[in-house]
């Protein structure tokens, strides 16, 4: 991988786009990243810039943007800084008005609604003032999508506002650490496009497989992580909230969790669904793309994960296709949980 900015195995360039090329003759990969210091406004032009084709903006086109508001009041670390998501709002809107916000209820097993969350958080107040739509996912009409996990093929629903009405996608995720995942960036925002936090927790089982596949539907797509505060010890919902100060762009998806995975202190390799998508993308710590600056300056204290004997139920769960069943969906459900929350306090 290169570690220093714009510097390359082979700085040739397409004659046709101005774009520097790998030693295959592919287009390289984008990633920017840079302090907070002079506000996000700042930090979108520029990396936009930086982006150059990939990140152009057409005024036909249709953005579509993935916060994450996994939580029901804005909590720094777990969630997407609303001040993040209206500076993105403000640069698209520059090229285009054709611009959706959207996210879908969360909660899990104790589901609550994003459309109250937008309203708390103040979203839907931004989103009128700025005329851009916003829509609650679960609300939407969805369409099943096949993916094979193993020897099954699996039906996920996804809302056709995805599928059908998305020229480019913006995923808009904060580093964090994950109690089943290990860390949640730009591609695990996406399991929060599946339409119901119900349908989500019968497929953790498959979360490798479906994860990738929810990333691959998009004919563009961008990673703009809102690294203002992440999140250490425990996640998604709470834990120890690190000031880190910045905000970085890449012009795919799976690239941008390689590298910010590696600013957090993890090894790609050492998270299971993020090695898969790796090696189905044939990306690795040795894949050739242009960086600004040197982005291992952005390393700063290292993210950890400690799992509470109480996280251990929703993990065997999260893994195992019978215990999922048997923790959400049958008669069993609602005793396991009365117990466990005996003993471990409710996230809210």
């Amino acid at each position: 991988m290169n570690t220093s900015a714009d510097v390359f195995v082979n700085p040739s360039f397409a004659p046709q786009t101005g774009a520097p090329l790998s030693t295959d003759g592919s287009r390289l990969r984008r990633f920017y990243i840079s302090s907070l210091d002079g506000g996000y406004d700042r930090v979108l032009q520029s990396g936009f810039d930086y982006l150059g084709e990939s990140g152009a903006i057409g005024r036909q086109d249709r953005v579509v943007i993935k916060p994450n508001l996994t939580f029901p009041t804005f909590q720094p670390g777990v969630m997407t800084n609303p001040q993040a998501l209206e500076a993105l709002v403000r640069y698209v809107k520059e090229f285009t008005d054709r611009i959706t916000i959207c996210e879908a209820d969360s909660g899990g097993y104790n589901r609550f609604s994003m459309t109250e969350v937008f309203r708390v958080t103040g979203i839907d107040e931004m989103a009128r003032r700025l005329g851009v739509r916003l829509v609650n996912l679960s609300d939407e009409p969805a369409r099943s999508i096949p993916v094979r996990a193993g020897k099954r093929l699996l039906q996920v629903p996804v809302p056709t506002l995805l599928l059908d009405e998305t020229d480019l996608f913006i995923s808009l995720p904060v580093p964090k650490v994950h109690l089943n995942t290990i860390n949640s960036l730009a591609i695990k925002n996406q399991w929060g496009t599946i339409k119901l936090p119900e349908n989500r927790l019968q497929l953790h089982p498959y979360f490798k497989e479906v994860v990738y596949a929810l990333n691959k539907i998009y004919v563009r797509s961008i990673g703009i992580v809102d690294g203002k505060y992440g999140l250490t010890r425990t996640g998604p919902l709470r834990g120890d909230v690190l000031n880190l100060n910045w905000m970085s762009l890449c012009d795919d998806l799976f690239l941008s969790d390689l590298i910010v995975t590696q600013l957090q202190g993890f090894q790609p390799g050492d998270i299971e669904y993020l090695r898969w998508a790796l090696q189905k993308e044939r990306l690795s710590c040795s894949t050739e793309f242009c960086c600004n600056v040197e982005w291992r300056d952005f390393r700063q204290t290292p993210f950890f994960l400690q799992r509470k004997w109480t996280d251990y139920p929703g993990l065997m769960a999260f893994r195992s296709r019978f215990l999922a069943h048997v923790a959400y969906r049958s008669i069993l459900s609602k005793p396991l949980h009365w117990l466990l929350y005996r003993f471990r306090e409710p996230f809210y």
